[in-house]
């Protein structure tokens, strides 16, 4: 008992570190999504017309990628605090002296591939910009193609890829038990793994923020609290495909009155 006794007000101690990290991050991610580049960057397009792209300089690409970034992990982490958690407290019990470094690493590794995500999605808005499908609000502008977006999701809902990576994101313990590895290298790796199945699980979630309008606040909050309830509540399966039904219904219905305009 005098032994497990400091051991568990270790545990204790780091998974309240890890979270107050987890929540600190998150916060000021959306804080600078909301305040930052968000607000800002929305007044700016305000002003310019569709038909005269922003001109790209080194420091405008390097804002832009820098708030896909900073939305990624924004509307990624909080769903991703489970497993993260789970491998603190793992990794602590295993190696009590090195367990926070290694949470630190699985963290990192999993921010890396939605960072690329989010290098790719600002590649994306280069090239949308560059043509004028934009509007200012960073939508597609072209109501065809938007609802186009809409049923694609609605459809990748339901695919057996979807279902394998949502069903790794939601098992947390089995997702440890099966790819654990021991050092710093391997932490970042099953980090980067877990971030594969969960982009695997949420890349077309997140087109969907071309569909809504990238810089619209409730629309990117909207898309983060369905993306945890999938993930997260007991039902989420369900919560995935009806809104997998409702994404198609809603796509198909904006084609429709697209093609009839």
């Amino acid at each position: 008992m005098s032994d497990a006794a400091p051991l568990d007000w270790m545990l204790r101690r780091d998974r309240f570190v890890t979270m107050a990290v987890l929540v600190t991050v998150v916060a000021l991610a959306w804080g600078y999504v909301l305040f930052g580049a968000g607000m800002d960057m929305s007044a700016a397009m305000t002003d310019a017309a569709m038909a005269m792209p922003i001109a790209w300089s080194r420091g405008h690409a390097a804002m832009m990628a820098l708030m896909w970034v900073l939305m990624m992990l924004a509307m990624m982490l909080p769903s991703a605090a489970p497993m993260i958690l789970l491998h603190a407290t793992l990794s602590r019990r295993r190696d009590p002296a090195r367990g926070g470094r290694r949470a630190l690493v699985f963290t990192l590794g999993y921010g890396a591939v939605w960072g690329s995500f989010a290098l790719a999605a600002t590649a994306a808005q280069w090239a949308l910009e560059r043509a004028g499908l934009l509007t200012p609000a960073m939508a597609v502008g072209t109501a065809a193609v938007a609802s186009a977006l809409f049923v694609a999701a609605g459809v990748y809902q339901f695919t057996r890829l979807k279902r394998a990576c949502l069903e790794h994101c939601r098992s947390p313990l089995e997702f440890l038990a099966a790819h654990w590895r021991r050092d710093l290298g391997g932490a970042f790796a099953m980090g980067a793994r877990h971030g594969g199945y969960c982009l695997g699980c949420c890349w077309a979630m997140m087109l969907l923020l071309f569909a809504g309008g990238v810089m619209d606040f409730a629309w990117i909050a909207g898309l983060a609290l369905l993306v945890m309830a999938e993930k997260l509540l007991p039902g989420g399966p369900v919560v995935g495909r009806v809104l997998g039904v409702v994404l198609i219904i809603w796509g198909a219905a904006g084609l429709i009155v697209a093609v009839a305009a």
